[in-house]
């Protein structure tokens, strides 16, 4: 898929993976990219953006939360009002809440177990919305084609639109993140699901998985807890840096060949 001159939607975009992803998709031509996230550190991103850009991408940034789903209609709505539909998407906006599953406490001896408010509150920002985020842009493809009298979509047109979930390689298993282990994995069945229903229009759908990224979700696990549990058992010895998971979107949104699941873990195995 033709990067140039479309529109992207990212969310999660005031920092880390999903700014780097707005940044890489301006620098490769995108003719629009729509900004997404609860900070409004967006706004000064729109505007470097602008800057570094010379104007050929616009940069327009969105602030709002994105399990709100009046807020998501607003932004496909007023993004398509201008004529196109936004052809590829990255939802990366994620949380994260580290708790063990379940464990004794030894002052009481009564176990303690994962809060149920904060999974279901992880699941909604870290498998809900961004699937909502894909479909969204799928319904639009679909009612744009379907008002030009176009239905099932042919080999012969360009690929219409692209999702890329972000997934992680915690969807594998991850001491202390029973509920972001089980919102990532969860987007590998969606994805596997929507690129068999998308395709009817044209949209394809893959998810990429990074291993542990330079950003302060990673960061506020504290600098002992890199060192000790997560560069030892990365074969490069270092966190990965978020331009190099942008760099690996643009290549699985760009190649239409590529598809299903991206690993771009740094040879990170960790020990049981």
């Amino acid at each position: 898929m033709v990067i140039q001159g479309v529109t992207a939607i990212v969310t999660g975009a005031a920092g880390g993976i999903g700014k780097a992803v707005c940044i890489e998709l301006a620098k490769r031509g995108a003719a629009t990219v729509v900004l997404v996230d609860r900070s409004d550190g967006v706004t000064s991103l729109a505007h470097s953006i602008s800057e570094f850009s010379e104007g050929a991408t616009r940069a327009i940034p969105y602030v709002g939360d994105v399990t709100d789903e009046d807020f998501r209609k607003r932004v496909f709505a007023e993004v398509h009002s201008n004529g196109e539909p936004p052809r590829i998407c990255v939802p990366a906006a994620g949380a994260v809440y580290d708790m063990l599953a379940a464990r004794v406490d030894k002052q009481t001896g009564q176990a303690v177990l994962y809060p149920s408010e904060q999974f279901r509150r992880l699941i909604d920002v870290d498998l809900t919305a961004p699937v909502y985020w894909a479909l969204e842009m799928v319904a639009h493809i679909a009612e744009h084609r379907h008002a030009r009298g176009l239905g099932r979509w042919t080999p012969a047109e360009h690929v219409q639109g692209t999702v890329i979930f972000i997934g992680s390689v915690s969807s594998q298993g991850n001491r202390g993140q029973i509920a972001y282990a089980a919102a990532k994995a969860g987007l590998a069945g969606a994805a596997a699901t929507l690129t068999k229903e998308a395709m009817f229009h044209g949209v394809r759908c893959g998810v990429i998985h990074p291993g542990f990224t330079d950003t302060s979700m990673v960061r506020n696990l504290g600098q002992q807890y890199v060192d000790e549990r997560i560069l030892p058992q990365t074969q490069l010895g270092r966190l990965i840096r978020p331009e190099e998971i942008a760099d690996a979107v643009c290549f699985m949104v760009a190649n239409s060949a590529v598809s299903g699941q991206l690993w771009a873990d740094a040879g990170w195995h960790p020990s049981a």
